[in-house]
């Protein structure tokens, strides 16, 4: 490697350019704090997942990589979130000596036309260090010479069954939304060679802090299901990948630096895919990573400063020319891998190489250009000597989003995969299954209490299974007519406190079913007052409201909260009802629990396939809908209506309605409504525009026959 020798000349306008493109971008949430904030987050997320896993008995690790865990995007780069799953059973070696008894042992073998960065993975017996010399076992293949090879399709094949029809794959990644990408992985004992030669490759400037170096040379490596693209064995291929140290990398950049790599994503989002020529070609993020590696070597650090920002954005388009005149660009820490092969052929090349000498010779105009985030228009607003408005905190927005984000991905997949794992059996062991959940998680957190982040995550689910609890527990009661003993109470005590509305909303309803309509009324009334604009809806069923809109007081709050403490202060989970849990609903909405008709659960996505067999909705139509049936009770006619009018308003506004998640099951509780006024026709006419916006898994199906028949 060699220190740049460039013949550009730096324009003597880059230094108060380069200040107006930082501060355009720490406007759009490229700053410490809100890359510290992202950073932090997905941490949280991640060790939550971690402990999950191994309460279920899984010996896997999730890591979050990439763009969002990195806080190296914005919210107009719509950037996905990467998660890597490592599978910890399997004991991968490097060398027999590795072996372990009782394990699933797996050695690392290469040979002469194994290509670069891919090892096979010779399957070796769990009571012996001895290869296994034949297999039945269907993801098994035998070479000519005997060895028995585990193929990477237990993995692909896997994650197709788990993600059904929707399943995508890209590479080693799986999945079913464009927002989550899925990558299961082995975890490696050792580094191979291939990795260990970086730390003692030379370099021209050693930019990486020496702790970051020692922290690096303890991470583990994984191997990931993707075969070398020409390979004739690729199905029994797997391919290395130093996640872990290229994320340590990543966490050690200045903000200069991450500017400098958000910068350069969106001129190639923007302008450089323009000249990819053929559709089987493209060019990543990950090439631009490297590129910024490989010129953190080649530049003197007091060069990433922030009035040199564009001169710093050249030199990495510089060394990217530099990779494309070539026809190759290497890997920054394996070996031997050009990350052009089988992703851009020659003649997209040269169109790149072409298009970046004509962005440095236009001086970087290119930036003014920027559409995302209005980048562009930001910088003409700040270099006229005024100040851009966009309308709204960025920063703040960006916090808000990341706390609706990970509450959204704790929901969904892990409460709502508790809750169908303790729907499976037997109706009347319910309770057992369910105290049993309760008292597991209560010792995990017990026996975690140094880590913060699980601990946080691991209450939150007990509290929303405690709520579960009073209100499985109410509904017996409530079935065989008896009232609710006190200790039932005590159990609703700590059971209010998931968020703002739902536990509260759930105990309302049981109120309301028991016949204490007053109680009911009073304990609404304090919902519809805690219910204000700074509290955002959030849901964990997997459906995203397309344009969300989110409070400006909401995300003010969560720039200023970073303690996850708080967060759920200011969300309104949707109000969620198991069967176990019905007697403690009204009676029209156990038609939720049966919504299916013929073969409609053939038609149901993944992520519908745990909740549709329960009433999940809204929390603030549910809100008004009760307040409609007590209220209706009291005979408090002008509260009736009021809560009535406040449902149809929904309806009308544009900003309200978006925001549903459960919009059938809303229209279904206006229809009811509608026949509780004796308005049948009107009933019967919003029954069939929620099955005509939803044919199938639609309670409404039920709705209309009843009213036909009547």
């Amino acid at each position: 490697m060699f220190l740049f020798q460039t013949m550009f000349r730096v324009p003597t306008f880059f230094a108060a350019l380069s200040e107006v493109l930082s501060a355009a971008l720490e406007a759009v949430g490229v700053n410490p704090s809100i890359v510290t904030r992202r950073r932090d987050t997905y941490l949280y997320l991640e060790t939550a997942e971690t402990v999950i896993y191994h309460e279920y008995g899984l010996d896997n690790t999730a890591y979050h990589f990439g763009s969002m865990s990195e806080g190296t995007t914005t919210l107009g780069m719509n950037s996905d979130t990467d998660t890597l799953i490592s599978q910890n059973f399997f004991n991968i070696m490097y060398t027999s000596e590795d072996w372990e008894r009782g394990k699933l042992n797996y050695l690392m073998v290469r040979d002469r036309t194994t290509p670069a960065q891919h090892y096979m993975l010779q399957m070796f017996r769990p009571d012996l260090p001895l290869p296994v010399t034949h297999s039945n076992f269907p993801f098994c293949v035998t070479d000519e010479h005997g060895r028995v090879f585990l193929s990477n399709r237990i993995v692909i094949d896997a994650a197709a069954l788990s993600f059904g029809c929707h399943h995508r794959r890209q590479g080693p990644s799986n999945s079913a939304s464009e927002d989550f990408d899925f990558v299961y992985a082995f975890r490696c004992n050792v580094l191979p060679p291939e990795i260990l030669s970086w730390f003692n490759r030379p370099r021209p400037v050693n930019w990486i802090p020496p702790d970051v170096m020692e922290a690096a040379r303890r991470c583990p490596c994984f191997l990931v299901p993707d075969g070398h693209h020409a390979s004739e064995k690729k199905d029994i291929e797997w391919r290395i990948t130093p996640n872990l140290i290229e994320r340590l990398l990543m966490f050690s950049l200045n903000i200069i630096q991450v500017q400098c790599l958000v910068m350069l994503k969106m001129i190639k989002k923007q302008e450089l895919v323009k000249n990819i020529r053929h559709e089987r070609c493209k060019i990543t993020t990950f090439h631009f990573k490297t590129v910024l590696f490989f010129t953190l070597e080649r530049t003197p650090p007091e060069m990433w400063t922030k009035p040199r920002l564009l001169e710093c954005i050249v030199k990495c388009l510089e060394t990217l020319k530099d990779f494309l005149s070539r026809g190759e660009c290497p890997h920054y820490i394996v070996e031997r891998i050009d990350l052009f092969d089988g992703k851009l052929c020659r003649e997209c090349q040269v169109c790149l190489e072409e298009a970046i000498s004509d962005m440095i010779q236009d001086d970087m105009h290119v930036v003014f250009h920027i559409e995302s985030d209005d980048l562009g228009q930001r910088m003409i607003g700040l270099s006229d000597g005024g100040r851009y408005s966009p309308g709204e905190n960025v920063n703040a927005r960006i916090c808000g989003k990341l706390v609706t984000d990970v509450f959204c991905q704790v929901q969904r997949v892990y409460l709502s995969k508790i809750c169908f794992e303790l729907c499976s059996g037997e109706e009347a062991e319910f309770e057992t299954r369910l105290n049993s959940k309760i008292n597991q998680l209560r010792l995990l957190a017990h026996e975690t209490p140094a880590d913060h982040r699980a601990t946080f995550f691991i209450r939150f689910l007990v509290t929303n299974l405690v709520s579960i609890k009073a209100t499985a527990v109410s509904s017996r009661y409530i079935e065989i007519g008896q009232s609710i003993p006190r200790e039932v109470w005590t159990i609703y005590g700590e059971s209010l406190h998931t968020d703002v509305t739902s536990g509260k909303l759930k105990l309302a309803s049981m109120l309301y079913c028991q016949g204490e309509l007053w109680r009911a009324a009073s304990l609404l009334n304090e919902v519809e007052f805690e219910f204000d604009h700074s509290v955002q809806p959030v849901c964990g069923c997997g459906r995203v409201p397309p344009n969300t809109e989110m409070s400006e007081a909401f995300c003010e709050f969560m720039l200023e909260n970073e303690n996850p403490g708080m967060w759920t202060k200011k969300l309104a989970f949707c109000v969620r009802f198991l069967r176990e849990e019905k007697f403690c609903a009204p009676p029209f909405l156990w038609y939720e629990m049966y919504r299916d008709i013929g073969d409609d659960v053939q038609y149901r996505i993944r992520s519908e396939r745990e909740w549709m067999n329960w009433f999940e909705v809204d929390a603030r139509p549910f809100l008004l809908y009760l307040q409609f049936l007590t209220f209706r009770g009291l005979g408090v006619r002008h509260r009736q209506l009021e809560a009535f009018s406040g449902l149809r308003f929904i309806t009308l506004s544009p900003s309200e309605c978006k925001e549903l998640y459960h919009k059938e099951t809303f229209a279904n509780l206006i229809g009811h409504c509608y026949e509780l006024e004796g308005n049948m026709l009107l009933a019967l006419a919003v029954y069939r525009a929620s099955r005509d916006a939803m044919p199938r898994n639609n309670a409404a199906n039920h709705h209309i026959a009843r009213l036909q028949r009547q």
